[in-house]
């Protein structure tokens, strides 16, 4: 519509289309081969995140040989991809690097890594993690990052849990008090209280697990007991919840990848969220000068 409107030229959506998604797998392919990525300088303490959201995929059916050609449109397999997307930052800033993949786990780790050696990273540099409950995110943390991060369990979801278990273990009207007494003793260090607090009130093993929700959250705590120092974080000024990762979804690849109606092929999906992680890290104008060199 601008190009016919300041220079009369009719450009047909689908040329649009093609162009995009042209330059966005030119982008992926660009990202692919940014093995190492040289530090900006040195920072003392970074924030690293990560987390996932779902998109959704089609995927058209194969002609089986020797069958007669039909509609694809018919034959299509619809599904939802995780699309898991990184951030990092130095603590005090507001511009953070990005990446993005549907790739595996294994990935991600890789990601978080580049992310962090981009802000800036050495051997003295601390990095403080804050994610959900998913053990995939603390084994890769782990695996990649090493003994420099330290992971959180983001806070809102132990709450959620806790937030189940406190009608059968606050009663009645008192459940709203219990709720809260659990959550500034997990904020001051008092994690064994917590688990005082929860464990008379465990469900017999006869019960199922989805009617057990004060044993569900006793298991939950109990299985990440070393990523819950909310007291440590606090204490140093730092992050206690993941809210920055979950908000980026929204705008670095819901707002592209979740439009009302669309489904994408895998390898457009793909080429998409290296478009948007180019523009997010605020590199288009270099991916236009290094074609134009080119």
């Amino acid at each position: 519509m601008k190009l016919k409107e300041h220079y009369g030229i009719t450009v047909p959506t689908s040329s649009a289309r093609t162009i995009t998604q042209r330059h966005a797998h030119e982008m992926y392919e660009q990202e692919k081969e940014k093995v190492k990525i040289p530090s900006k300088g040195i920072h003392p303490i970074i924030l690293a995140e990560t987390d996932g959201t779902m998109i959704p995929i089609t995927k058209t059916k194969p002609i089986p040989e020797g069958q007669k050609p039909y509609d694809a449109r018919k034959h299509k397999e619809h599904f939802w991809r995780e699309a898991r997307l990184s951030l990092a930052h130095p603590i005090g800033s507001v511009t953070p690097i990005f990446a993005a993949t549907l790739g595996s786990v294994d990935k991600v780790g890789q990601q978080i890594r580049t992310c962090v050696n981009k802000v800036g990273r050495n051997e003295k540099t601390k990095i403080h993690c804050v994610g959900d409950g998913a053990p995939w995110i603390a084994n890769q943390i782990a695996r990649y990052l090493g003994s420099q991060a330290r992971y959180l369990v983001d806070f809102y979801h132990v709450c959620e849990y806790l937030a189940e278990a406190a009608p059968t273990c606050g009663g009645g009207e008192d459940k709203k008090e219990w709720l809260e007494t659990q959550k500034n003793r997990l904020k001051t260090g008092l994690l064994e209280e917590v688990f005082r607090a929860l464990d008379s009130y465990q469900e017999a093993d006869y019960i199922k697990d989805c009617d057990a929700p004060v044993r569900r959250c006793y298991r939950y705590l109990d299985n990440r007991r070393d990523q819950l120092d909310y007291a440590k974080a606090i204490a140093d000024g730092l992050p206690i919840g993941s809210g920055e990762i979950e908000s980026a979804h929204r705008y670095v690849i819901q707002k592209r990848l979740k439009i009302p109606g669309a489904w994408w092929k895998e390898e457009n999906a793909a080429d998409m969220l290296a478009l948007r992680i180019n523009r997010a890290n605020h590199n288009w104008e270099h991916y236009w000068q290094s074609k134009k060199a080119a």
